[in-house]
């Protein structure tokens, strides 16, 4: 998983204990949209940011300053948006399914001509320089005191990080004439919204490889003259796991996801994409891309590419990783890469918006986000809007649930990530996988790892069962309130575990093979330490795997729907709820007491043997503090497909 804001491989950002989504009353959550105030303007809740506090305030913003803004418009009819996407994508409702098509849902609950004239109107006359407009917002620019007209407060300068950030003095505010055209407005605070056009990509990051030995399936290769663990001797690693082992694993059957289409965002866009994914699916058994099944729709420029802002080449391997996990599961499904121009909220979300405007896909794979505590409720207000409106249209979108357990070991304190906690996506969480020989499904365990290394005489596992390296994001929102489809399925335990009078939104809500040490296989061309550039493969996880291994099994199961989108899927995912669907996943699958572990050899170099190689125990089933028990729980959510989970989704056939 990358983050945003900068969005990592796998994340989001959000105020804590705020309201969220404009319109999000069917889904139990507070509007975040605006209040009226005496003096005939609205406030727009959450526009003044959290860190934004007295003690860091150091002074007003000089009125010459520049500042630019993204006016977020509510639309036509923000409630009847949220209400209508709950209602097409739960199983109970009589417009179950009565998707919109996207020009449909725009005149249906877009913007109208009038409302962009008035609110673009409003802008100019406050002095603000209009630099952009579409049907989902106006980009503005113009100095402080213009800013101040128009939004109604102060821009003060905040100290944040050890830097310096302008951020509104108050909440900000527009004219109740308005008459609640404006959702919400982004970019007052520039923490860090910098942007530099017309850069040039990098070329493939630096290489990586994993040292031998492996496993060619779980348990196929044992080194008995290691220290034993858990009661006996443990197998190493597997090589990586390849479509055919996953397929067999989540129940793919015949199904391959023909007639479906896959969008995959990420920022940047590798070079070498279209060559890796051929010579990928060449290598290891997957049915080869047709004419015309991959398809990219890049920007015209990139923004924030350097090392110490988004680091552009370092998203390739996500990008390649999304792509191939997906054509393993569902090879028939089409795929389009839908790039971000870099991984700000203000280009991600563009990206998203061209999938929902023009119907580009039936599921949207997304392996990127960042930290609850990160994200202000006018961000998130954007988001779930966009998430909304791919509903009506029957787009479903999936988020990775995070690699940090529950953040406290990296951040240090407990949180969820986002946007996989929005009551809008499916957030998927990840498990340590064992498929057998004859790809035979063994268990699963909620992922969560522990490294201990090898002692020097080799006798011992220094710090049995050693520190934790990483696990699937999970645990109970501060800001989001329990969705309809929750209830009756999150134990009160988990949905009230902040010790809220309310339960609020737990994630996530299914699960796949995570863990990088039972990880997948990815091929591509990268650089290695004598400058050469080429295809080599390795093995890889988090739960930026779990998300598109995900999105492939949906490919299939929609495929299993007669074609017909299953659209935002976690009503249907909750409503399939202890039936033999799923997998029930928990910590010890062998029972209580067994413990878990592979052998890992890695290289120290990171590429080959001439700086030695490292050997550790990997424990399984170990994260953070969340545990998978029996039932639904903060590491898997609902569980992992089982080997009837596509062919529930056949019309009429039982689950």
């Amino acid at each position: 998983m990358r983050s945003t804001r900068s969005r990592a491989r796998a994340g989001l950002a959000l105020a804590a204990s705020l309201p969220l989504a404009a319109g999000a009353l069917a889904l139990g959550i507070p509007a975040a949209h605006a209040d009226s105030d005496p003096h005939g303007r609205q406030t727009l809740q959450g526009t003044k940011p959290l860190w934004a506090t007295p003690s860091a305030d150091r002074g007003t913003v000089a009125d010459s300053n520049r500042v630019g803004a993204r006016v977020y418009l509510a639309g036509r009819d923000a409630k009847g948006l949220a209400s209508y996407a709950q209602a097409v994508s739960d199983p109970k409702s009589a417009s179950y399914g009565k998707y919109l098509s996207a020009k449909q849902a725009q005149e249906r609950f877009g913007a109208t001509k009038e409302q962009i004239a008035k609110v673009t109107s409003w802008l100019t006359s406050s002095g603000l320089r209009v630099t952009g407009t579409n049907q989902h917002y106006v980009t503005v620019s113009g100095d402080a005191a213009a800013a101040k007209k128009a939004f109604g407060t102060e821009l003060h300068n905040y100290a944040k990080d050890g830097k310096t950030y302008h951020a509104p003095e108050k909440a900000a505010t527009v004219p109740a004439s308005l008459d609640g055209a404006v959702l919400t407005v982004v970019g007052l605070n520039n923490a860090p919204r910098l942007a530099h056009h017309d850069e040039t990509l990098p070329g493939p990051s630096t290489a990586f490889r994993n040292a031998g030995p492996f496993s060619t399936y779980y348990g196929s290769k044992v080194n008995t003259s290691l220290p034993s663990a858990y009661g006996g001797h443990v197998p190493y690693a597997v090589k990586g796991y390849t479509g055919k082992q996953l397929r067999a694993a989540y129940g793919a059957k015949n199904f391959t996801g023909k007639g479906v289409t896959v969008a995959i965002t990420d920022a940047y866009a590798s070079p070498t994409i279209a060559k890796d994914i051929a010579e990928y699916a060449k290598r290891n058994g997957d049915r080869a891309w047709r004419k015309g099944q991959f398809s990219q729709v890049l920007p015209a420029d990139w923004t924030h590419t350097g090392p110490k802002e988004c680091d552009a080449a370092g998203w390739y391997g996500e990008e390649t990783l999304d792509i191939e996990a997906v054509h393993a599961v569902a090879p028939e499904s089409d795929v389009v890469y839908v790039a971000g121009a870099s991984c700000q909220d203000d280009d991600l979300i563009d990206a998203l918006h061209k999938i929902v405007d023009g119907r580009l896909a039936d599921i949207v794979s997304n392996s990127w986000g960042d930290v609850e505590a990160n994200e202000t409720p006018d961000v998130a207000a954007a988001y779930d809007q966009l998430f909304q409106q791919g509903a009506v249209e029957g787009i479903g979108f999936y988020f990775s649930s995070g690699d940090d357990g529950d953040n406290v070991a990296k951040h240090g304190k407990k949180m969820v990530d986002t946007p996989s906690n929005s009551a809008w996506v499916t957030s998927v969480g990840g498990t340590s996988l064992a498929v057998g020989k004859g790809d035979k499904y063994l268990w699963e365990t909620g992922w969560g790892t522990h490294k201990a290394p090898l002692s020097k005489d080799g006798l011992t596992w220094e710090g049995f069962p050693g520190t934790f390296t990483g696990g699937a994001g999970g645990g109970t929102s501060a800001a989001v309130e329990q969705p309809f489809y929750q209830r009756g399925v999150v134990p009160e335990a988990l949905s009230k575990a902040n010790g809220t009078a309310k339960p609020m939104r737990v994630e996530p809500d299914i699960a796949a093979v995570a863990d990088s040490s039972t990880g997948f296989l990815v091929g591509q061309t990268q650089t290695f330490p004598d400058g050469s550039q080429k295809y080599d493969e390795y093995r890889i996880g988090g739960t930026s795997l779990a998300a598109p291994v995900i999105a492939g099994v949906q490919a299939l199961a929609q495929q299993a729907r007669h074609g017909v989108p299953i659209g935002f899927a976690n009503p249907a995912i909750y409503d399939r709820y202890g039936t033999a669907a799923y997998h029930d996943v928990t910590d010890h699958p062998l029972g209580q007491g067994q413990g878990l572990a592979v052998a890992r050899v890695d290289f120290v170099n990171s590429v080959d043997d001439k700086a030695g190689t490292t050997t550790s125990l990997r424990s399984l089933g170990g994260d953070s503090s969340l545990t998978a028990t029996p039932g639904y729980d903060n590491v898997t959510g609902v569980g992992s497909p089982a080997d009837t989970y596509v062919t529930s989704y056949i019309p009429g056939k039982r689950h």
